[in-house]
């Protein structure tokens, strides 16, 4: 099993860009340090759930300050680019970051984030699958043209070309049961799941992954990764006071998808979201919070009916501090993640038969 370090790039206390900044790529180097595999980034836009409006260019300042970890896009929100732009960037960045990019694509879910760019939110699922169809076919190519409903344009070569061949690994993230079935026939890596998502969500969406493999006949094993928050620490009493981080999450998210969220010069009010899960809610179903033996335990449950392969971890959890969040951070990757490197979810990759 591989675990990521997932950076939102947010600030849930009006702090300043430079300290947000800061203390990213502090977390990333010791990412680094402590062996996580990657280190993946945002892409959010006019308000402080996301100081990252650009995680390809963000990706390089990471790859800059560090030695070994990959860093990885969670995601490109493709719809609201030209897909020639962004193969383009993807290739740059792969050629800088010295092989060392993933690349996450998704199709967005914010009507702030979508009006301000001009952007119908109705249109992204039909311009999503058209983008990332340019975006895969130029990398591996090199040379394309194109005529479609959204994008069109004559003969184009792309230069550079990606480092990596035929291009960096693709991912993409989806929820929904069909679109986790498109994926997989499309032939792109899985991420699932969401860092508010509750385990029976994981468990579903682990479900049509497998149905989708079957039925499309592939050979397992196949990566599916998740998004969960992450909190390790010393006693349950400490884990149990930081749920409130967890629950800022869940507002921001949920308030954003449904269009609910108030928003002051950019910065986001938290406030109660309707169906919100309480504090014990989200220790007992939501987040990996608790000691080490708490945390390990939530993930060989996961890992009893799932087959995670990867595990993106939400470290810096609303407004947890930078130095809980370091310590988080050590204490999972010296005490939990060693026990699962060797593993991966032991549950069937055969559907149940029913009837």
């Amino acid at each position: 099993m591989k675990f990521g370090l997932f950076l939102l790039g947010h600030s849930a206390t009006k702090a300043p860009a430079q300290q947000v900044f800061s203390q990213m790529l502090e977390q990333a180097q010791l990412a680094d340090s402590l062996g996580f595999d990657a280190v993946w980034l945002a892409e959010h836009h006019f308000s402080s759930y996301g100081y990252s409006p650009s995680p390809l260019m963000t990706a390089l300042k990471v790859a800059d300050s560090t030695k070994r970890v990959r860093v990885g896009t969670a995601v490109v929100v493709l719809p609201l680019h030209h897909p020639l732009h962004v193969a383009e960037q993807i290739a740059l960045a792969d050629q800088l970051t010295g092989g060392r990019l993933e690349v996450g694509f998704g199709s967005g879910y914010q009507q702030y984030e979508f009006d301000r760019w001009g952007m119908p939110l109705s249109e992204k699922g039909e311009r999503f699958a058209e983008g990332l169809e340019i975006v895969r076919r130029i990398l591996a190519e090199g040379t394309l043209s194109h005529q479609g409903k959204y994008y069109a344009f004559p003969e184009t070569t792309l230069l550079p070309e990606p480092l990596q061949r035929p291009h960096p690994p693709l991912w993409v993230a989806v929820q929904r049961p069909e679109a986790i079935a498109w994926a997989v026939r499309s032939g792109y890596r899985c991420i699932s799941g969401g860092s508010s998502a509750p385990s029976d969500r994981l468990r579903d969406n682990w479900h049509a992954f497998r149905d989708g493999v079957n039925a499309a006949g592939m050979p397992w094993p196949q990566d599916f990764a998740i998004q969960a928050q992450v909190y390790v620490t010393d006693s349950e009493a400490d884990a149990r006071a930081q749920l409130h981080h967890a629950r800022w999450h869940v507002r921001m998210t949920r308030g954003l998808h449904d269009n609910t969220q108030v928003v002051e010069r950019g910065h986001i009010l938290e406030q109660p979201v309707a169906g919100e899960p309480s504090l014990d809610d989200l220790y007992d179903r939501y987040v990996f919070f608790g000691t080490p033996d708490r945390v390990t335990e939530r993930l060989n449950g996961l890992l009893e009916e799932t087959g995670v392969t990867y595990m993106n971890c939400v470290m810096a959890v609303g407004g947890l501090s930078h130095d809980k969040v370091l310590r988080s951070m050590e204490l999972f990757a010296t005490q939990v993640a060693p026990q699962f490197r060797d593993r991966v979810g032991t549950a069937s990759t055969t559907p149940v038969a029913t009837g």
